[in-house]
């Protein structure tokens, strides 16, 4: 018998319409795939969680599109590998199909010399480089090849998404269809999956195999008893990444440094990159404790560039300092508030005027047309302050910030009151 690849593999899609999951990117008249229908298609980073379909939508634009595709793993490839791949490109000429692709995956894991390797060849268009990451591409992937890609963000697939995959493997897998499968319940199956296509497929390929009959009914008892042991064992490779940072995140948000130490233990133990761990403090120091205790961030910071500049092993020890001194700060997330009430109002009135005081006037058109007029420099009042309108007229008045519990939030907003009188009343 030959062998037979795994669900996942088996039920790739093989066209840019059975692509699923990604419709702000791929859907008719979405961005992407705008392009891709154009024919034109600029270099790219594909950014994402695992799971979600990157590697899988590269080989799709190069189907959908036509062109050659040459692939390199970031983890075992070097600058050897992509100058041999441009120089073969750039020695085929006229006889090579123009608009080489260069797929590189785990982009993220390519040093500054690696990616340096890539620009001429990227600036010059010899190839169109598509990169997928897992990490935010604005820390791992060098300014200047960055400015000449444009980022695409994957998401988490849905429950609707993740469920109409899983019917369609039901219904198409050669392997599957000879089955006659029910999905009696499926919270169990979603759950194990966080959001990761091939990962549910995989469990789900290993629970289908553990019974013998051919009529299966799937419910969660089942999930939970039949794949406990197997999802340990997959999870091994780095499975667990999202789900071991999101305890660690959760344990410090809760004040827990003891529990904060052990995720941290895990994802060190697991040679997880002390960068990754660095910033989800950076970005818990102001979620989570912001104005609370504004240390955290200089912190956190700290820890940051300390991490980089350290590395293995003895970064474990900043990170616990680090993870210990946050899991025992005051917490506040007033910031974090107050951005999600500002943007969510951006979104629901659009571009609203700026008041002529507060605009730029470098020309002399712009002084005549009231630009800048009537603008008060706060440092010629008493106190550095001077009552004026900040905000278009249409919304004088929000307050987006909000205070919680913690002294120092409380100081902000008392501050704020002093100022403004009753003008932020809530």
């Amino acid at each position: 018998m030959g062998i037979i690849a795994p669900l996942a593999e088996r039920m790739r899609p093989k066209s840019l319409d059975d692509y699923s999951g990604q419709d702000h990117l791929m859907k008719k008249g979405a961005s992407l795939r705008r392009a891709l229908d154009s024919g034109l298609i600029p270099s790219m980073i594909l950014w994402g969680p695992p799971g979600v379909g990157k590697t899988t939508l590269a080989f799709l634009i190069a189907k959908h599109l036509d062109r050659p595709m040459h692939v390199l793993s970031a983890i075992s490839s070097g600058v050897k590998d992509v100058r041999e791949i441009i120089q073969k490109v750039e020695n085929a000429g006229m006889f090579q199909q123009s608009g080489t692709i260069l797929f590189i995956d785990e982009i993220h894991r390519f040093s500054k010399a690696q990616q340096d390797s890539l620009l001429g060849a990227v600036e010059k268009g010899v190839v169109t480089l598509i990169g997928a990451t897992t990490e935010n591409p604005s820390f791992e992937v060098i300014s200047a090849l960055l400015s000449r890609c444009q980022v695409y963000t994957l998401n988490d697939h849905n429950k609707d998404s993740l469920l109409g995959i899983l019917n369609k493997a039901i219904l198409e897998d050669k392997v599957l269809k000879t089955k006659t499968i029910k999905l009696e319940e499926i919270n169990s199956l979603m759950a194990i999956s966080g959001g990761d296509a091939r990962k549910l497929l995989n469990i789900f390929e290993i629970i289908i195999g553990t019974f013998q009959e051919k009529e299966i009914t799937i419910n969660n008892q089942v999930v939970n008893e039949r794949a406990q042991q197997s999802v340990a064992s997959y999870d091994k490779d780095g499975e667990q990444h999202y789900d071991i940072i999101s305890a660690f995140i959760k344990s410090i948000r809760g004040s827990d440094p003891n529990a904060s130490v052990y995720w941290l233990a895990r994802m060190v133990e697991g040679g997880e990159d002390p960068k990754f761990i660095a910033r989800r403090l950076l970005i818990s120091a102001s979620e989570d404790i912001g104005l609370a205790n504004p240390n955290a961030l200089l912190m956190a910071n700290n820890c940051f560039q300390a991490v980089q500049a350290v590395g293995w092993p003895e970064s474990r020890i900043i990170l616990a300092q680090c993870t210990i001194y946050l899991a025992n700060s005051p917490k506040g997330n007033s910031a974090y508030l107050a951005i999600n009430r500002a943007q969510q109002l951006v979104k629901e009135t659009g571009n609203l005027g700026i008041p002529l005081p507060l605009r730029n006037a470098p020309t002399k058109l712009m002084k005549e047309l009231g630009y800048g007029k009537g603008y008060l420099y706060s440092h010629d009042f008493a106190n550095n302050f001077a009552v004026q309108e900040f905000l278009p007229k249409e919304i004088s008045g929000t307050s987006f910030y909000s205070a919680g519990t913690s002294s120092k939030e409380q100081e902000v907003e008392s501050n704020i009151n002093t100022l403004w009188g009753t003008k932020y009343k809530k």
